[in-house]
């Protein structure tokens, strides 16, 4: 807030207060008129930004999972390569229990405060409220944008991402930590299939998701950091109750890393432009 003194009046001076908001750049100035205890007279103005520096400050947070993609060479490469590993990684190591030493070690834990904890975060990302969870976050990515294009990249990454597994999971079909084994086995006992973990996919979906979709490199960096803890936190979590193998959720944040981009960029550089070509003719027609 600034002040500027105009004139002096005598103390008995009325002085009539106008507030005039002013677009200026993207910042709106409002310009205020005051009179203090002398009865000078003056000025002061404050600025805010305005709506629509907002709005494109919003954009610029997600608008670069809109990016056309140059490296379709190396996003198909880098994910053929990382599909075929985790598939044939899982072919192998199906019906054998290399790590089930791990999971015994960290079910250990699985007890009191931890074992609480990591039921929760098991619980917290089921499926279910997995979709929950996607669901409200793309509404938070609409409002902030309001951009359709955008809210649906995200929307779609993220779950090609996280439903693709299901088909390697039915190929390998991995058969879960034997239960009767472990010192603090997780109720109920999950009988799907183990390899890969779903829970880890949709966490490590979303953060993938999220640092695509930021343009800025230091922005990028700190949501990868942050992401990554919250990607080995729920890994652990998992391990701890007991439900999957070490090698179970590392298959599936190779996943994510690999699929999510290629995800995104089918959606962008194939589908919305088929949506928008598809669009236009029926504008041509209409006409």
């Amino acid at each position: 807030m600034h002040r500027v003194f105009l004139a002096s009046f005598p103390e008995t001076t009325e002085v009539t207060v106008v507030i005039a908001p002013t677009n200026f750049g993207d910042n709106v100035f409002s310009l205020t008129e005051f009179a203090d205890h002398d009865g000078r007279l003056g000025m002061s103005f404050a600025s805010k930004p305005s709506e629509e520096s907002r709005l494109r400050t919003a954009r610029r947070l997600f608008g670069a999972l809109l990016t056309p993609t140059t490296q379709w060479a190396r996003i198909i490469w880098t994910a053929g390569v990382g599909i075929v590993l985790v598939l044939v990684v899982g072919l192998i190591i199906r019906t054998s229990r290399f790590d089930f030493a791990v999971v015994q070690f960290f079910n250990g834990y699985h007890h009191g405060v931890v074992g609480s904890l990591t039921n929760a975060v098991y619980a917290i990302f089921e499926p279910a409220l997995a979709i929950v969870g996607t669901a409200v976050l793309t509404g938070i990515v609409l409002a902030l944008t309001r951009n359709l294009r955008v809210a649906s990249t995200f929307a779609v990454t993220i779950a090609a991402t996280w439903l693709s597994l299901a088909a390697v999971k039915l190929i390998v079909h991995r058969p879960r930590p034997d239960s009767s084994l472990l010192p603090f086995p997780f109720a109920p006992a999950q009988v799907d299939a183990s390899y890969p973990s779903g829970h880890a996919a949709f966490v490590t979906a979303v953060v993938v998701t999220i640092v695509l979709g930021l343009a800025a490199r230091r922005s990028r960096w700190v949501a990868g950091i942050i992401g990554g803890l919250l990607i080995v936190g729920v890994a652990t979590a998992l391990v701890v109750d007991g439900v999957h193998y070490p090698s179970d959720v590392i298959a599936s944040i190779v996943w994510g890393i690999v699929v999510a981009p290629l995800a995104r960029t089918i959606w962008v550089s194939v589908a919305l432009r088929a949506i928008d070509a598809a669009s236009s003719r029926r504008s041509r027609d209409a006409r």
